[in-house]
């Protein structure tokens, strides 16, 4: 939630905007696009030929991470005009990569609502508060622990002992969640019977590897939306970043780029914000060219604080 005056805050960033009947085109579209990338990343996966398969593999992990972006606008009811579409689309975006749709909207609406306060927590949970060292990035580059995470509550929605950890919510909400990783049980489930049918090898070419493909891409998508940005402050113009990025980036971090623009208006289609993002680069602190300059900078932190005496780290902050 960005904190700003009246008369100090950019009219353009924060403007609201409904959507419109292209913005639900546009939405559309996108996710017909990433059915058929599957579909043909599948293709390739299942290959005699191992380097064409790992091709494939590693293209169909990218498209999971690329539909988890896609959920991410439905969390907001940014894609489509009537609000019952956003649960019916953005449940089934997540399956892939195990991503309930309703605990990630319910974490997520926080993290918004409390970005710059102790009490922020995101639903992928990289900690942008802590100093940046190399192990802490190759941790969170290989948190498969998450898919744990994952399998413990789905026992615990299925033997009624699922609850929510961070606050209170709605029992419909719950109920909602509950049943999303009922859902995901069952398809776990569906594919442990696949394997025993003597399916396996699809399974792992289809699903489990670049499912261990799409956990590091999902990392490298988000970490750079707070990291080395201000945290102690609620100013959307300082506690973000954005990142220019090219129509490739944008289009399949779906937006993600333009973080600030979406920070500040969460509710605005995300095809709308790069309409935003000259004013973001006149107004915001941390705004970067593209990704490869906010991974160098990110890098090069993270090997200075290497030799650095535990607790004189550096965040990184006074080098955006």
């Amino acid at each position: 939630m960005a904190v700003t005056t009246p008369s100090e805050s950019p009219q353009l960033l924060f403007r609201k905007r409904r959507v419109s009947d292209w913005d639900q085109a546009v939405f559309t579209a996108k996710v017909a696009l990433a059915c058929c990338l599957a579909v043909a990343a599948g293709y390739l996966a299942l290959s005699p030929s191992w380097p064409v398969a790992l091709t494939g593999a590693l293209l169909l992990g990218a498209t999971y991470t690329h539909m988890v972006e896609l959920q991410h606008q439905c969390l907001h009811h940014s894609a489509f005009q009537a609000a019952r579409l956003h649960r019916w689309v953005g449940v089934p975006l997540g399956i892939p990569l195990l991503v309930t749709y309703s605990h990630y909207r319910v974490r997520h609406l926080q993290h918004h609502r409390y970005l710059g306060t102790p009490q922020d927590s995101e639903f992928f949970g990289f900690d942008n508060r802590k100093p940046i060292t190399p192990g802490l990035l190759v941790r969170g580059l290989l948190d498969y622990s998450r898919l744990v995470m994952v399998l413990r509550d789905v026992a615990r929605s299925w033997t009624g002992r699922w609850s929510y950890d961070i606050g209170q919510i709605a029992e419909r909400r719950r109920r909602e969640i509950v049943a999303e990783y009922r859902l995901i049980g069952l398809v776990i489930a569906a594919a442990v019977c696949a394997a025993a049918l003597g399916l396996a090898e699809p399974l792992v070419r289809l699903w489990l590897l670049p499912l261990a493909f799409a956990v590091p891409l999902h990392f490298l998508v988000e970490v750079p939306e707070h990291l080395m940005c201000e945290t102690s402050t609620r100013d959307v113009l300082r506690n973000t970043r954005s990142i220019r990025g090219s129509w490739l980036t944008t289009w399949f971090t779906n937006g993600n780029n333009l973080h600030i623009e979406h920070h500040a208006a969460m509710v605005v289609p995300i095809n709308r914000l790069r309409e935003r993002h000259q004013e973001a680069e006149r107004r915001a602190v941390h705004v970067e060219r593209s990704y490869g300059a906010f991974f160098r900078k990110l890098v090069a932190v993270a090997w200075q604080n290497r030799k650095e005496p535990t607790g004189t780290v550096s965040d990184g902050a006074a080098h955006d």
